[in-house]
């Protein structure tokens, strides 16, 4: 570093230069498939820990960096691999903890992808690729990062740096709270950076404050003990599929609002969001209306959603003239910050409990319930990663809640109840992250890159500047 650079502006510098090389190593992340659902291959994910590890090795500044696993207390099943790198905090220092996870959605169907998934493609200001966006470039944000910090202000560093990226979020994180606890004093840290969310825009940096629960079921509805002929017995005896749709009707009103007794809502203000925007992001095709009432954002923020991602019943395929006997399906239902997520999936239960037509009988399986999140924005970790987003992109940062969940950051608590907890990202509302062509807008990723390394310089120089 230049001597006559002030040292925020030599960081600085040093995260712009850092950015080709970051992306350059976020292509070769992206090019390993690393799934981590059931089915896909285990190896994969393995090979995409070691590359992760060997990025953190070649920092320099880790007293250990190590591969790791932990158990999943359901099933004492070996959960997928993590990487733990781990360095002290010197002379009074605060110690931060990064987190990202390096596995990935399966890319679902690849005829819907206009390149390859697996293999990063720049088009337009944009780099496509499944984990593109979701979410290795998390990882290289906070490995960029580091790297214009050591670049800077040398390998002498006095911050504590504590990485945890790990490698199942994307099928569940059934082993995090077990990782958490193994290796508890190990991920300990006064401020906790999770770089998995998004921005207001792709050039407006948000922080996000708030993240809906979830509670996701596979409900099973049956009415035969087997299949008949449909010309025969229909019209007198109930099928299945008419009994899952009669009951799934129940869930909503007439404009598509949630109608479970039991469901809570919160109450906050949210900024100005137009129809048109959310048209313009979600898709929405003209003569196709928005569901639900009050603000848009409202409704994504904080309020219940229930969906129904799955289903198995006769494909159209190989449909025949029966009855169909049973029906399943897969509920995903968010839940609003303040509600808890068990408490929000015993009311959705016993509202199809007392709603099932014709005497159907309903069995519940695979239930997974995550907890709301709130932040305390009272925080002076909060104020310096405002201000470093507003430096690094240019524009002041939006406090935003997110509709989906991060079921995990409930562990984060219960863990470590005195750490500061911030919620960042890299996406932009065109990510499309878990679908068919995911990216990331590389300005974005830039700005994101520079924040995070001026965050660090911040909380590097906190005790300098408290003296």
């Amino acid at each position: 570093m230049s001597s006559d650079l002030p040292r925020r502006a030599a960081v600085r510098a040093a995260a712009v230069a850092a950015v080709p090389a970051a992306l350059a190593d976020l292509g070769g992340l992206v090019r390993i498939p690393s799934v981590a659902f059931p089915g896909f291959d285990r190896a994969e994910v393995e090979r995409s820990a070691a590359a992760v590890q060997g990025l953190l090795q070649g920092l320099g500044i880790f007293e250990r960096v190590e591969v790791k696993t932990a158990v999943v207390p359901a099933t004492g099943a070996e959960g997928m691999p993590a990487v733990l790198a781990t360095r002290a905090a010197r002379a009074g220092r605060p110690t931060i903890l990064l987190y990202a996870h390096h596995d990935v959605q399966p890319v679902g169907d690849e005829a819907l992808w206009e390149s390859a998934p697996f293999e990063p493609t720049v088009r337009d200001g944009r780099l496509y690729g499944r984990g593109a966006a979701d979410d290795k470039a998390g990882v290289m944000v906070h490995v960029g990062a580091l790297r214009a910090l050591i670049d800077a202000l040398g390998t002498d560093v006095d911050l504590g740096v504590n990485l945890f990226i790990e490698g199942e979020e994307e099928a569940g994180s059934a082993s995090f709270a077990q990782f958490l606890s193994d290796n508890a004093d190990a991920l300990r840290a006064d401020v906790i950076v999770v770089a998995d969310s998004g921005n207001w825009d792709a050039a407006t940096p948000a922080l996000t404050v708030s993240l809906r629960g979830n509670a996701r079921f596979t409900l099973t509805v049956r009415t035969l003990e087997h299949a008949s002929h449909s010309g025969m017995f229909g019209g007198a005896v109930p099928d299945a599929m008419l009994a899952t749709v009669t009951l799934l009707s129940t869930l909503w009103d007439a404009d598509g609002a949630v109608a479970v007794a039991g469901l809570a809502e919160r109450d906050a203000e949210t900024p100005e969001y137009s129809e048109a925007t959310l048209r313009d992001e979600a898709g929405l095709p003209d003569g196709v209306s928005p569901i639900g009432g009050g603000s848009i954002l409202g409704r994504i923020w904080n309020k219940p959603s229930i969906t129904i991602t799955g289903i198995d019943a006769p494909s159209v395929r190989n449909a025949s003239n029966t009855l169909t006997p049973e029906v399943s399906v897969v509920i995903s239902m968010r839940v609003a910050p303040g509600q808890d997520a068990g408490d929000a999936y015993a009311a959705l239960e016993a509202h199809l409990r007392a709603h099932a037509p014709f005497g159907a009988q309903l069995s519940f399986h695979d239930i997974d319930t995550g907890n709301a999140f709130l932040v305390d924005t009272s925080g002076t970790a909060v104020a310096q990663a405002r201000a470093a987003l507003a430096e690094g992109y240019g524009v002041d940062p939006v406090d935003i809640g997110v509709g989906g969940s991060i079921p995990f950051i409930a562990d984060l608590v219960r863990e470590f109840p005195a750490a500061q907890i911030l919620v960042t990202g890299v996406e932009d509302p065109h990510a499309r992250a878990h679908s068919p062509n995911e990216s990331l807008h590389l300005e974005t990723f830039r700005n994101a890159l520079v924040s995070e390394a001026l965050l660090l310089e911040s909380l590097d120089a906190m005790a300098v500047r408290a003296d």
